[in-house]
């Protein structure tokens, strides 16, 4: 299938002038970001066509600055009088905004003027006839099994997305991105209940997608291994999170290192910059500029160049993760995160998810956590989870109705190791990571 999309030209060919109208207009400053997006999403559930939705979007958004006043506003067309009206209603914002002395664009020294092409569009050549099939066969293949007592259904879908960003520093630059992916979810049942899991896979190539066969064959593998799963007693046991949940184990830290939580002073990461945060063995790195990676961007959403980074160094907090206003407002530099972080890697050891189960005596290894209770301002963590109960270092049988309890501050610092099962379908790219002494709390 061919997306229609727009190419960066013609994304682009309209910001420069719409810059130009904003400052006749009276704009001090302006910035304006252009996407488009267009792709399909098909599921089938139960061997049959569940959905079939093809989607197409565009967005302008513009913000204009008079002095340290800012205003923004929106569109969804290309057109030249409706991006005018657009520039309009901003103008009209800022007048009665108040002064922000943070505010205004990103400094002009900072502008990704020549920056990297990194391999980021894989056009997908697939029809929808045949997308619903790849469906049908990924769910049929995870409901081969007598236990499998339902479907939540499978999905394949395919993104393209351009973007473009253009201020009166005098830079504009574009660049498309592509995301297809195959997933599939399905419920397994036994005398004692129904259980549910899923897996998928996710890549801007889709030459590089996991085979239908292998995302229904781990779905149903997933399903039918937590069955007949029970509680257990209280304890203080190692956890060890698969990478899927160490991902959102590290999502806690990112976001306890955002600017926007570090200067509102609703971080327990505060003031912890050149301090140790892990254990001194452990390094995190960001690398924005990875060919064909999910999280790869040549520039962030302010224009800025990213750059590869260290975070963290040898378990010491090396950098926040800043746009250019949460900068300003803690005395510092953007760190090229307007709009996010960009590929994060996680150094890990040699030894693999069961290298770590076998050095378990007795704990937990976390496969779904539930709730969000989590305090970024006191670092308590405490999360409902299910997952495969250890001991001697083997796993005995899937537990359910748990809760894992610590927190962050001294979790970060008792991680004992992270495996080489890293997992590359998002922004945070790690292995299985092993926690030492969480209370566990069950029956």
């Amino acid at each position: 299938m061919t997306n229609d999309v727009l190419t960066p030209d013609a994304l682009t060919s309209g910001l420069a002038e719409a810059v130009q109208y904003a400052r006749h207009q009276g704009a001090d400053a302006v910035e304006i970001m252009a996407g488009n997006d267009s792709g399909f999403v098909v599921t089938a559930r139960l061997g049959e066509v569940e959905t079939v939705e093809r989607h197409q979007q565009r967005s302008i958004d513009v913000t204009v600055y008079r002095g340290n006043a800012r205003g923004s506003a929106s569109t969804n067309t290309l057109r030249a009088d409706a991006i005018h009206k657009t520039i309009q209603a901003a103008l009209d914002i800022a007048r009665h905004t108040a002064e922000d002395e943070c505010a205004g664009l990103a400094d002009a020294r900072l502008m990704a003027h020549d920056y990297p092409h990194l391999d980021l569009e894989h056009r997908w050549n697939i029809d929808i006839d045949t997308a619903l099939a790849q469906a049908i066969e990924c769910e049929a293949i995870a409901r081969d099994d007598k236990r499998i007592a339902n479907s939540e259904g499978a999905g394949v879908t395919s993104l393209c997305s351009q973007v473009a960003y253009a201020n009166s520093h005098g830079f504009i630059g574009a660049y498309c991105g592509t995301r297809h992916s195959i997933s599939c979810s399905v419920v397994a049942a036994d005398e004692n209940g129904m259980q549910r899991d899923y897996w998928y896979s996710v890549h801007r190539n889709p030459d590089h997608l996991e085979p239908v066969e292998a995302i229904g064959r781990a779905a149903r593998q997933r399903a039918l291994r937590r069955l007949a799963a029970r509680s257990v007693k209280t304890c203080q046991a190692p956890v060890l999170f698969e990478p899927a949940m160490a991902r959102s184990l590290l999502g806690h830290f990112f976001a306890a290192i955002s600017g926007g939580a570090l200067y509102r002073q609703a971080s327990f990461l505060v003031n912890t910059l050149n301090k140790k945060i892990f254990p001194d063995w452990l390094s995190i790195r960001e690398e924005p500029h990875m060919p064909a990676a999910l999280a790869s961007a040549p520039f962030d959403n302010e224009g800025v160049r990213t750059r590869p980074r260290d975070i963290v160094k040898d378990g010491i907090l090396q950098g926040y993760v800043l746009s250019s206003y949460a900068a300003r407002k803690l005395g510092l530099q953007t760190t090229s995160n307007a709009g996010g972080i960009h590929n994060i890697q996680v150094h890990c050891g040699h030894h693999s998810r069961q290298d770590l189960i076998q050095s378990i005596g007795r704990g937990l290894l976390v496969t779904e956590l539930i709730g969000h209770g989590v305090n970024t301002v006191s670092g308590d963590y405490s999360r409902g989870a299910s997952g495969l109960w250890i001991e001697h270092g083997a796993i005995q049988y899937p537990v359910e109705e748990i809760t894992i309890a610590g927190n962050l501050a001294d979790m970060f610092l008792n991680i004992q190791a992270v495996g080489n099962d890293t997992d590359q379908r998002a922004g945070i790219q790690c292995g299985s990571i092993l926690v030492d002494n969480m209370t566990i709390a069950g029956a």
